[in-house]
C-alpha cells in the first residue's frame, strides 16, 4: 500500500521534468507573444512553468474568441492554479500558492505533456538565456513535489482510516456507521467508528478503523494483538457506543 502511494508520487513528480531538459528551442517573451493564433501569426503557443506547448490542435479553446484565449502567447502559470484571468492573475509568479493550487499546476502540466507537443523553453522567470533552470523554477518544483508528497500521505491516511458514513435527524440525532464502501474507499473490512485526532488539525472526524489483524504500519508482523489499528494513539472511542459496534448513534 505504501509502495503504491510512493509510485504515484514518483510518477507525478517525474512529469515536472519530462521532455524539457534536453531538447527544444528557446523563446523570448516577445517571440511567444507572436504565437497567439491571430491572422498572420506563425502559430498558437502557451507556456506553463516556462515550458512552451503548441496548442494549435486546441484552437477552439485557445485561439481568438476561445474560452482560454487569454492564456495564449504568454506564461500565465498562476492563472492555471487560481482561475484568475484578470491582468493581475495572468502572470507566471507562483509564490504564496497553497499546496492544493500547486497540485493544480502539476495536473495541468501533466495534461499538456500528454496532449500537446512541447516546443521549448521560455527565457524569463523559469529558464535563463542558456535554457538552464533558474532558482525560481527549482523552488517551484520543490514546492510542487512537497505538495505531491503531502497528497500521497493524505491518501495513505484515507486508506488506513476511511471516513464514516453519517446522517442526522431531529428524532434520532447523529448516526455514524461503517461499511466496506464508506468514505469512497473499497476494502475487505468495514471497521468501527472512532474519532481521529491529527496534530495541527481542527476537529476530530469520524473514521472507520480496522478491528482485526495486524496494524497498518506492520502488515506482515507475526506478533500482534489482532486488533488492527484500534490501539492507534490518535483515536478515541465514542462514549456510549460499544467499542466494536459498526455504528454509533449520538
Amino acid at each position: 500500500r505504501r509502495a503504491a502511494a510512493a509510485l504515484v508520487f514518483l510518477c507525478a513528480a517525474g512529469i515536472l521534468r519530462r521532455g524539457f531538459e534536453s531538447r527544444g528551442r528557446l523563446l523570448s517573451p516577445a517571440e511567444l507573444r507572436r504565437h497567439r493564433g491571430l491572422p498572420g501569426q506563425p502559430g498558437l503557443y502557451l507556456a506553463l512553468l516556462g515550458r512552451v506547448f503548441d496548442v494549435q490542435r486546441g484552437r477552439r479553446h485557445y485561439g481568438p474568441g476561445g474560452a482560454y484565449s487569454a492564456l495564449a502567447g504568454r506564461d500565465a502559470t498562476r492563472a492555471f492554479a487560481t482561475g484568475d484571468f484578470t491582468p493581475a492573475g495572468l502572470v507566471d509568479d507562483v509564490s504564496a500558492l497553497s499546496p492544493q493550487e500547486l497540485l493544480s499546476i502539476q495536473g495541468w502540466l501533466s495534461f499538456y505533456s500528454d496532449n500537446y507537443d512541447p516546443v521549448g523553453k521560455l527565457v524569463g522567470r523559469f529558464y535563463d538565456e542558456n535554457g538552464s533552470p533558474t532558482e525560481a523554477l527549482r523552488e517551484a518544483e520543490a514546492a510542487i513535489e512537497e505538495a505531491l508528497k503531502l497528497q500521497a500521505e493524505s491518501e495513505e491516511r484515507r486508506q488506513q482510516f476511511p471516513p464514516c458514513n453519517s446522517e442526522w435527524s431531529s428524532a434520532k440525532g447523529t448516526r455514524f456507521w461503517c461499511s466496506r464502501e464508506s468514505g469512497g474507499v473499497s476494502r475487505a473490512w468495514a471497521g468501527v467508528p472512532r474519532k481521529l485526532y491529527r496534530p495541527g488539525s481542527k476537529g476530530s472526524p469520524c473514521v472507520c478503523v480496522r478491528s482485526t489483524g495486524p496494524p497498518w504500519d506492520h502488515p506482515h508482523s507475526s506478533q500482534h494483538s489482532n486488533r488492527g489499528d484500534l490501539d492507534n494513539p490518535h483515536l478515541e472511542e465514542y462514549k456510549g457506543c460499544h467499542p466494536l459496534a459498526e455504528q454509533c448513534v449520538l
